[in-house]
């Protein structure tokens, strides 16, 4: 899943576990400007929707992992707010989890939730950038999982190289991305501009591949370059009808947000003031007023052993 900088970011990774699992460590809470703090908990909320609305099949990946037996040390890398730290927790009760990301703000967001469930003593924070060829001490985990983290990475290759290390003998490694941010609106919508949503993927698209380059990728081949053992991939699709979901609208409206602030200097100008139409929350044209909207996205899961 990665922040609160002054970089810009694509909403990809602004929405999947936040800005970048992989690159600069962020500035401790402290020491974040209003701007900041205020991007920072817009993207942790837009994480927690995420985590809301995708729920049952976040736990159908976990459910799927070809595991031998129930982890007891988990590592989640990217960890964003905690989506894939709680589903796993959820999945296996004996476990403990160290949740590792680079933004200090999703990790105090992590570890609030954490305590209002009553799984802080479950639950071990560590803020890392996972590019540095040196990491926190992560233990001997039975599992690592990092959902759409690995992407971020500068250099998945040192990365994997390290995971291998880490991993108990026979320990499992999940890797987990989405194919893109997900789609929202119809295809004809809205109606004075059918196809707005596309062509606004589109330009994340071009923008987005310069700064990352591992986007889309298929992991198999470089998780057996690094040592593992692929015994499984899973694409799972995505198609949640969202009619009667505010948590949907929410999630629709928060995403549609940060791609405007990425795509608005590419788009022409009848594009952008139909999806401002579409963001102004008291208009009539609001996406939270619609009875239209879906989530619709991919995600694939490699499941990889070292030996």
């Amino acid at each position: 899943m990665d922040h609160p900088h002054t970089h810009a970011h694509t909403p990809h990774q602004d929405a999947h576990h936040g800005a970048h699992h992989g690159a600069r460590p962020a500035e401790p809470t402290a020491r974040l400007d209003h701007h900041q703090q205020h991007d920072a908990d817009d993207q942790a909320e837009l994480l927690d929707l995420d985590a809301e609305v995708l729920a049952e099949h976040i736990a159908s990946l976990t459910a799927w992992l070809p595991l031998k037996a129930a982890p007891r040390r988990i590592v989640d890398l990217g960890c964003g707010t905690g989506t894939g730290t709680f589903a796993l927790l959820d999945r296996f009760p004996d476990a403990h989890v160290i949740a590792v990301d680079s933004s200090a703000v999703h990790l105090q967001h992590l570890r609030k939730k954490a305590c209002a469930r009553g799984l802080e003593q479950r639950v071990r924070t560590a803020q890392a950038d996972l590019d540095d060829p040196a990491w926190p001490a992560l233990g001997t985990p039975d599992l690592v999982w990092a959902s759409a983290s690995m992407h971020h990475m500068a250099h998945p290759e040192q990365a994997l190289g390290n995971v291998h290390e880490a991993l108990a003998p026979g320990g499992l490694f999940a890797v987990v991305e989405l194919a893109g941010f997900p789609r929202f609106l119809p295809a004809d919508a809205p109606a004075d501009r059918p196809g707005l949503e596309e062509r606004c993927h589109a330009v994340t698209d071009r923008l987005g591949a310069e700064r990352m380059p591992h986007r889309g990728a298929d992991w198999g081949p470089m998780l057996t370059a690094a040592g593992f053992t692929v015994e499984g991939e899973r694409t799972l699709a995505v198609n949640i009808e969202g009619s009667r979901s505010e948590a949907i609208g929410r999630y629709a409206l928060g995403g549609l947000r940060r791609i405007r602030d990425f795509v608005a200097p590419e788009l022409s100008p009848d594009d952008r003031a139909a999806l401002d139409r579409l963001l102004d929350t008291d208009g009539p044209h609001s996406i939270l007023r619609r009875d239209d909207l879906a989530v619709r996205t991919e995600r694939t899961v490699w499941a990889a052993r070292r030996a």
